[in-house]
């Protein structure tokens, strides 16, 4: 089972409590967007087998959106975090990369953490 620790209320979450919200740290386009930038907002995705970071609602505690970080394919969970950040905390990309470290993030403006 998927425990996640709420980072807003502290409690640490099962995937019952839980709503999957995708990928994380997508960048949103306006109405003044090109169609591939649109098309690439609502297609492309990364679907990787490794460790993802993904948004998640503690929809059954505090209702609020945040992030984690987690391998697919284990269910490692390796951190939450704010759901209003632009990227995954520095401390967090540590711990990846401790473990994993050929793990790299995909920027959506462009090069890889």
């Amino acid at each position: 089972m998927l425990i996640l620790e709420c980072p807003y209320c502290g409690v640490n979450a099962d995937e019952t409590e839980l709503h999957a919200g995708g990928e994380a740290h997508l960048k949103r386009f306006g109405p003044e967007a090109s169609d591939e930038e649109f098309e690439g907002y609502l297609f492309v995705r990364e679907n990787p087998k490794g460790v993802h970071l993904e948004r998640w609602q503690h929809r059954y505690g505090c209702g609020k959106w945040f992030h984690a970080a987690r391998c697919t394919t284990t269910l490692e969970v390796f951190g939450t975090y704010s759901a209003q950040t632009l990227a995954p905390p520095k401390e967090l990309v540590a711990k990846i990369k401790e473990k994993r470290p050929d793990w790299t993030w995909r920027e959506f403006g462009g090069a890889s953490t």
